[in-house]
């Protein structure tokens, strides 16, 4: 989910979808285009699209950073951009593709279960509060779009068991529109600061460690039904970590957070 400038939404590739508008789309092994949308992808991976595939393959956080993902920082970024790497093999397919399907389906990341709906978070001014503006983009080889199965944007969320993952990533396209301006200074991302928000954001076990194994919870004042519920979630975790980026990076106050 990217930050999208109000100036160029109407020129965005795909058919944009309203809170009611409905779409026909089903995908199944009996399409002669079943599974090709899985090869040779740039598929951003968002923060909880981390935690759940870490999980879900019995790694920690940095061994799944190292073996399947491409940290890349793109030119005019502040913050990097996180891709799944695809196999080593000459259809360049995701490295959790099979010939029966995904073998990470129940934690497929959000632009998976997203599928064929592209969605982009508009900030339309500071007042304003962020507004998720989706579209129906179905590559041209795909014949799931020829079904005829109907859905809106809420029941193929629901249907996809998308709704989390939809909100935890909004949640995080909201702080990564932050680094639409430079927070570093010379010494960029690779200085203390950097690293440690790329660890509240992409390093869950490591930052686990950090709240929990350091004296930050000495240092810092945080309510104890908040701790607790970190203790126990990840996810609660990813939200704190997130609120801990606005303050530590960007100085932005706090309830959770208090120094």
């Amino acid at each position: 989910m990217k930050s999208i400038d109000p100036q160029t939404i109407a020129q965005l590739p795909g058919k944009p979808l309203k809170k009611n508008d409905t779409f026909a789309f089903a995908c199944h092994q009996d399409l002669a285009c079943f599974n090709r949308c899985c090869r040779n992808l740039n598929l951003f991976l968002y923060p909880y699209d981390v935690i759940r595939l870490r999980k879900a393959l019995n790694m920690d956080s940095e061994q799944f950073l190292d073996t399947h993902v491409d940290v890349v920082m793109r030119e005019g970024n502040f913050f990097p951009e996180v891709l799944l790497r695809m196999a080593d093999n000459e259809a360049k397919t995701c490295p959790f593709l099979s010939d029966q399907g995904c073998t990470v389906y129940p934690d497929r990341p959000d632009t998976c279960r997203t599928f064929p709906v592209e969605q982009g978070i508009l900030f339309k001014s500071q007042s304003s509060p962020p507004e998720i503006v989706s579209f129906f983009r179905p590559p041209d080889f795909c014949l799931g779009r020829h079904e005829d199965q109907t859905w809106t944007l809420a029941s193929w969320a629901d249907d996809q068991d998308a709704v989390m993952f939809n909100r935890m990533t909004a949640r995080w396209a909201a702080v990564k529109a932050l680094f639409a301006r430079d927070p570093w200074g010379p010494a960029g991302m690779n200085s203390p600061k950097g690293k440690m928000a790329f660890m509240a954001a992409y390093n869950i076990d490591r930052f686990r460690e950090f709240v929990f194994q350091s004296s930050f919870l000495k240092r810092y004042r945080v309510k104890k039904a908040l701790v607790k519920k970190c203790r126990a979630s990840d996810r609660e975790l990813l939200l704190f970590g997130f609120e801990w980026i606005r303050y530590f990076v960007w100085g932005i106050q706090s309830d959770s957070i208090r120094g």
